[in-house]
């Protein structure tokens, strides 16, 4: 009886067992390079019979899975189509599993594996234990810059995870699958596109931090998606991690501002500029990983169009309203945009169409007039030279008159009952984003956090603090400050950003993004201000219309950080009608066609392209 109850036990024990453990996925080393192995297999070959002795210290075996085409498998042009993949190797080239033919491939030294798979693989790069479960190969990337607050891996159901897996670097790895395992559909148009997600929008199962660490801590993971998220995962986008932004999408400057969490840093030039926030992590990680096609940010007074400046990649202000933004932070609602931020034009355009939806609809007829607001007119820098080139090829591209517009006299004369804009407008912006943002973010967040911590307050940044005292002090009330917004909107809507029923927009308005400036990151700043005032750069913010960031090239300048002369980035914005964001996006995807507009480039210079200056090497 004591043997039988013995075995009892031990069952019991390892039932228990069991139970209490799970799978979170394998990490392993091939030539050097690190890979993650989700948890669930996504098939099984039965009698692999060839690899048996692989198996002896329990190891996965690599191996690729190739579509054979009826003749057999030509291994070097299978390698030179495959080596463009950044997760695939030539490792996984000694064991093939040969789909769609019973021909051997015409290199003999490679293993083929028998049996049966029990579903269909897709092509590309695999392992196999000795149970013949097969694993997906999902490439292990060190977030060098800083880029990111979490990595994401799905579950399956919906949920996420943060990647249980590390590899070498100074931050936390990125995981992402093969690209050979997607095919693009039209239910599917971004199937395989990684995209990296601004830490303010909820992904179900992961905490949202919105770049406070009391904030992460004391709310729990989120139970629902936001719907700019999940249009993107819809359209079969691959969700790689949440990124850095500024305390609640404050504007932070690095040395000045950002405690909690670091900001981001900028791959550009000296490596040592500020990223512009509170999109930080979708601009740096942009500009610096090829294994990032595209973020998601958001834009209330600049925070997608600042990052795509300084950094020369493509950034969108979209109308306001073309996607709802339940379970996404509010900095203003009256204001607040999803944006995106990518290297390149037609891709950023098809993630915007999957993610704004119906709301977006892309036209081909443009307008032939062009009106821009304190353009150079004389190249006497590279940044002019750049800008006033841009202009001309536009212009010659569109057939287009071109005039030069001053916003402030032109309102002023159309309104001469109310007071001159810069007056008028100077106090919108910042009423808005703190009176809301106290009431919808602050109030509620003290309240849950002295429930929990015996009355105690938490940490919170300078500038969010700086900015929220002052709007407790202001006697304007928001409705006043709506007030104000939609005047100059009405105002502008029906001037020079009036619509056109030919070609969407009656025009298309430009101001300059970027020319190269510096903004050094080690330099120490004033005390925090509240953001005050009216420029090109508000307008759109008011006006409710889309403003697209394009980059043109870079401008010299003399770094005090390297001591040699290094280059930024230029660009300029494109602004159009309410509801015209198609008609960009199309007229952006045609300039880049002509060559009148390039791909930017990951690394040191997005013309060039280049390893980082703190990377040089380190891939030789």
């Amino acid at each position: 009886m004591g043997f039988f109850r013995s075995l009892s036990v031990v069952s019991f024990i390892v039932s228990r067992v069991q139970a209490a453990v799970s799978s979170t996925g394998f990490t392993v080393s091939l030539t050097d390079i690190d890979y993650f192995l989700p948890p669930k297999p996504v098939a099984s070959i039965s009698g692999c019979e060839e690899i048996k002795a692989s198996f002896e210290d329990g190891l996965f075996v690599p191996f690729t899975v190739v579509k054979a085409d009826g003749y057999g498998v030509d291994i070097a042009a299978l390698m030179a189509s495959y080596a463009e993949d950044d997760v695939w190797q030539e490792g996984f080239m000694e064991v093939l599993y040969v789909e769609g033919s019973s021909f051997k491939p015409m290199n003999s030294t490679t293993t083929i594996l028998s049996g049966d798979a029990s579903k269909e693989l897709a092509p590309g790069p695999y392992f196999i234990n000795a149970a013949g479960h097969v694993y997906e190969a999902w490439r292990l990337f060190s977030d060098v810059q800083g880029a990111f607050t979490e990595s994401a891996i799905g579950n399956g159901d919906g949920s996420y995870s943060v990647l249980p897996a590390g590899t070498v670097g100074q931050k936390q790895a990125i995981a992402v699958p093969s690209r050979l395992y997607f095919t693009k559909t039209a239910e599917k148009p971004l199937a395989g596109v990684r995209i990296g997600i601004k830490d303010i929008y909820d992904i179900k199962g992961l905490r949202t931090s919105n770049g406070n660490r009391a904030w992460y801590w004391l709310y729990p993971p989120a139970n629902a998606t936001a719907p700019p998220v999940q249009n993107l995962i819809d359209a079969g986008a691959i969700i790689v991690g949440k990124m850095i932004t500024s305390q609640f999408a404050n504007g932070e400057t690095a040395t000045a501002d950002w405690v909690d969490y670091h900001e981001a840093f900028n791959p550009r030039g000296d490596g040592y500029q500020d990223t512009s926030s509170s999109s930080s992590g979708g601009g740096a990680g942009t500009a610096s990983y090829s294994w990032l096609d595209v973020s998601l940010g958001s834009d209330t007074g600049g925070s997608v169009r600042g990052p795509s400046q300084v950094q020369g990649l493509y950034g969108n202000r979209p109308s306001h309203g073309l996607v709802a933004l339940d379970h996404v932070m509010p900095l203003s609602p009256v204001l607040d945009t999803p944006g995106l931020l990518a290297r390149n034009p037609l891709l950023w355009a098809e993630a915007a169409q999957a993610m704004y939806g119906p709301n977006i609809t892309v036209t081909n007829s443009y307008p032939t007039s062009i009106q821009t607001l304190s353009w150079p007119t004389s190249a006497s820098n590279v940044a002019n030279e750049l800008l006033i080139d841009f202009l001309g090829n536009v212009t010659d591209f569109l057939k287009a008159n071109t005039t030069a517009y001053n916003i402030t006299a032109s309102f002023d004369a159309d309104n001469a009952d109310v007071a001159p804009l810069t007056s008028f407008m100077n106090l919108t912006y910042a009423l808005l984003i703190t009176k809301q943002q106290v009431g919808l973010v602050r109030e509620p967040f003290y309240a849950d956090y002295a429930a929990k911590h015996d009355g105690r307050l938490p940490f919170v940044d300078p500038v969010p603090l700086a900015r929220w005292g002052w709007g407790d002090n202001q006697t304007i009330t928001v409705d006043q400050a709506i007030a104000d917004k939609t005047l100059f909107q009405n105002w502008a809507n029906e001037t020079f950003l009036a619509p056109s029923p030919e070609t969407c927009s009656e025009s298309i308005t430009m101001y300059v993004g970027s020319v190269g400036e510096t903004t050094y990151r080690n330099e120490y700043l004033d005390e925090p201000g509240v953001p005050l005032g009216f420029g090109s750069s508000r307008i759109s913010v008011m006006a409710e219309v889309p403003d697209f960031v394009v980059p043109l090239g870079e401008a010299p300048y003399n770094s005090t950080i390297t001591g040699h002369v290094e280059y930024l980035p230029v660009t300029a914005d494109l602004m159009a009608a309410k509801g015209c964001d198609g008609m960009l996006f199309s007229l952006i995807g045609k300039l880049y066609e002509a060559g009148i507009l390039k791909e930017s480039k990951v690394g040191q210079s997005g013309v060039t392209g280049g390893e980082m200056l703190l990377r040089r090497g380190m891939l030789e």
